[in-house]
């Protein structure tokens, strides 16, 4: 069960057969709040009551993540973006909105870039926080880049979630790894916060729901390689005629890859009628505010 003392409304409903959790906060525009990994709902937890301010606040933790159900499906059948999109657009119906603003953040951003190719006359504004992107192509797999992204290899093994689930205390080294590692400020993370973490990857299935999205993300790559058609045909996500405004932001530091995540020339912008922003030094993996 999520923590009763955050202060948060907790809320469930059925999406695609799955118990979905989520908290909700505010009145106004609708905005909804994905996270990425390692994350769930309280990724986002000292944003949401300023924007509650503003906003009606969703955040859900998606399928396989913290509190809300874990399909009990291979990777490449149930974790794809695709699967994903889908239960943000039922969520959007369980919660009445035609349409409605969306910030996202790591894989939360590929999941929306589906939903937003899918579903685009349901987005009106779109926020992505690091956005992985097809464009970014071998680079991401360069020999200077694997060791920012061991762990991606890491969880493809089938002992993976084992391991890193053998104890709260195995838990707890390696969430606090990622969220230390990923923030300028090292001490950015307080050991309450880290314990929020541990609780929620402590959940059955947590573990592993997170990793298989790394799983089906690997596996769809070596699909799009064996047709590069593929490839090309999805050189831009969010679609031709999208019309609608995107933010593209990534942090200012660490900048892990050697070149810019966003190439030029035959994909073109891989956001069309996108904005790129850095945002500051501060800022940590996990959208937080200190």
């Amino acid at each position: 069960m999520p923590p009763n003392n955050d202060g948060f409304l907790h809320e469930y409903a059925n999406i695609n057969g799955l118990r979905y959790h989520y908290v909700r906060q505010g009145s106004g525009p609708p905005l909804l709040l994905i996270h990425g990994w390692p994350g769930f709902y309280y990724e986002w937890h000292l944003n949401i009551g300023p924007l509650s301010e503003h906003f009606d606040v969703v955040v859900p933790d998606m399928r396989g993540y913290a509190y809300t159900e874990k399909p009990d499906l291979k990777p490449e059948e149930g974790y794809r973006p695709a699967d994903f999109a889908q239960d943000i657009r039922v969520l959007f119906d369980h919660l009445g909105w035609e349409k409605a603003n969306i910030v996202s953040h790591d894989f939360g951003a590929v999941w929306v870039q589906q939903f937003a190719r899918t579903y685009r006359d349901r987005l009106d504004n779109l926020v992505l926080f690091d956005p992985p992107y097809p464009g970014i192509g071998m680079r991401w797999m360069e020999v200077g880049h694997i060791p920012q992204i061991w762990y991606q290899l890491f969880h493809q093994l089938p002992w993976a979630e084992d391991l890193v689930g053998s104890s709260r205390k195995a838990t707890d080294l390696y969430v606090r790894h990622f969220l230390s590692h990923w923030s300028f400020d090292k001490n950015l993370w307080s050991d309450e916060e880290i314990a929020e973490y541990v609780e929620a990857f402590s959940q059955p299935g947590a573990i592993r729901g997170g990793f298989n999205c790394y799983r089906a993300a690997f596996r769809g790559r070596l699909a799009t390689r064996r047709r590069p058609e593929d490839l090309h045909a999805h050189a831009h996500p969010l679609g031709r005629q999208r019309r609608r405004p995107a933010s593209s932001l990534e942090r200012q530091a660490p900048r892990f890859l050697p070149q810019p995540h966003f190439p030029k020339g035959r994909t073109g912008r891989p956001l069309p009628h996108a904005r790129e922003a850095r945002i500051g030094k501060p800022s940590a993996h996990g959208v937080r505010a200190k």
